[in-house]
């Protein structure tokens, strides 16, 4: 708008006479310059939609959803391999194989924060152990630094011994220090072949339907046995009452007919 002012305050554009009056002449003028300036709006904005069309359209950026089919069952646990476990299910695992070796297990890494130490494991002596397990790819070797947390860490929950546990090995560096500060380390050689020798763990290996519904019934026969066994029957019906266990753990007597008949007698 400013450049059309420019050019009719300059007379570069002469507009020609014509037989009207000042008014009808003005008003033709005006007429005349806003057909100029709608081309030339119409000229940039073509200009601007080519340059669009040349540009290329910014990539979006794409993410990959992880999906989680939540944690595994300890059944799981012991059929699968290091590589299908996350950092909680290889806590979960150690926990598993420490009880089987009559020591107390107490999980205190679970939720993450475990300030360098993922389980502590108490001999029948009382003698405590900080265990920190890292679940690692064979070429991922656990830091230094894993080291000296584990080191720092132990005071936090009263333990004398340490212990490191990995899938993989140390670095250098880190097996100077666990030397240095006598921190037992197992490789991924040695806790594969501890935990073979132990015959849970047994990676791979897929539990069916089959299976599962052969123990089922191993399970309802055991409940029938010791229903037989106690030799008492429902005060409502008059059929066995059988051994069964609360969503809290405590066991009771139920009528053999449950769900038809729901009377419970307490143990």
């Amino acid at each position: 708008m400013e450049y059309l002012s420019m050019l009719l305050a300059s007379n570069a554009i002469e507009f020609p006479k014509l037989p009207f009056g000042p008014a009808v002449s003005w008003m033709l003028a005006i007429m005349f310059a806003l057909s100029i300036l709608t081309a030339v709006v119409d000229k940039a904005t073509r200009q601007k939609r080519k340059r669009r069309k040349r540009s290329p359209a910014p990539k979006k950026a794409v993410t990959t959803k992880r999906t989680s089919s939540g944690p595994k069952s300890d059944e799981a646990i012991l059929s699968a391999p290091f590589s299908d476990l996350s950092g909680a299910e290889f806590e979960r695992l150690l926990a598993l194989y420490f009880r089987d070796q009559a020591y107390t297990v107490k999980e205190v890494g679970v939720g993450g924060s475990d300030g360098g130490v993922d389980l502590v494991i108490i001999d029948k002596r009382g003698e405590k152990t900080a265990v920190q397990a890292k679940c690692y790819s064979v070429s991922n070797k656990v830091p230094v630094q894993t080291v000296r947390e584990l080191v720092g860490a132990k005071r936090n929950h009263d333990c004398i011994l340490t212990l490191l546990v990995t899938t993989s090995d140390l670095t250098g560096p880190a097996k100077a220090e666990a030397e240095q500060f006598k921190v037992e380390y197992w490789h991924g050689a040695l806790l594969e072949q501890k935990l073979r020798s132990w015959g849970k763990w047994q990676p791979g290996k897929k539990i069916g339907r089959q299976e599962a519904a052969a123990k089922s019934e191993i399970r309802k026969a055991q409940l029938e046995v010791a229903a037989a066994s106690t030799s008492i029957t429902c005060g409502k019906c008059g059929a066995p009452m059988v051994r069964r266990k609360s969503k809290n753990g405590e066991e009771f007597l139920g009528c053999s007919k449950f769900p038809s008949c729901r009377q419970t007698k307490p143990i």
